[in-house]
């Protein structure tokens, strides 16, 4: 017969991340969070595509970090264009784009100037601030493709994406 050692007794669901993150400014009518045991995800939703890109892009930079006072109020624009095959990739690709451009550009993205998108492309003016204007709480390493949903729906359209921390 085998013996536990560790005398462990685990009582309900397993943890999951926080509905909120202490101190990160969070707009909850824009995104809600996915429950996820290892990582944190979104649930957005929008009327058209240009809304669901721009909303999930500000999502991903205010579920990881929390502004303070401006040391530095210079806006950057960065131009984005972006091609895929399809609306999953397209979403995967512009996420990840904008976490890579602001780690090489130690920019924190406030808004999105989009010119153009549909399901296989994307043209952006991103703006961005330095990222000295923000306490980053959460280290987004990428968005995944794990249980990654871009749906149109009857009203809109829908996107649900797991971040890897």
């Amino acid at each position: 017969m085998e013996q536990d050692t560790l005398n462990v007794k685990v009582v309900g669901s397993t943890p999951t991340w926080p509905t909120k993150f202490p101190g990160c400014l969070v707009v909850e009518k824009d995104f809600e969070l996915i429950e996820h045991t290892a990582d944190v995800g979104i649930r957005v939703k929008a009327k058209d595509l240009v809304g669901l890109f721009s909303k999930s892009g500000l999502a991903l930079f205010q579920i990881s970090a929390e502004k303070l006072p401006a040391k530095d109020k210079e806006k950057h624009k960065i131009i984005v264009a972006l091609k895929a095959n399809n609306i999953e990739e397209l979403f995967i690709n512009w996420l990840n784009e904008l976490l890579s451009l602001s780690a090489v550009e130690c920019l924190i993205f406030e808004g999105f100037e989009i010119s153009k998108v549909d399901e296989n492309c994307i043209e952006v003016v991103a703006i961005g601030v330095d990222i000295k204007n923000y306490k980053v709480n959460t280290e987004i390493k990428a968005a995944t493709y794990h249980e990654l949903k871009v749906e149109k729906t009857g009203s809109g359209w829908v996107a649900e994406v797991i971040f890897d921390v």
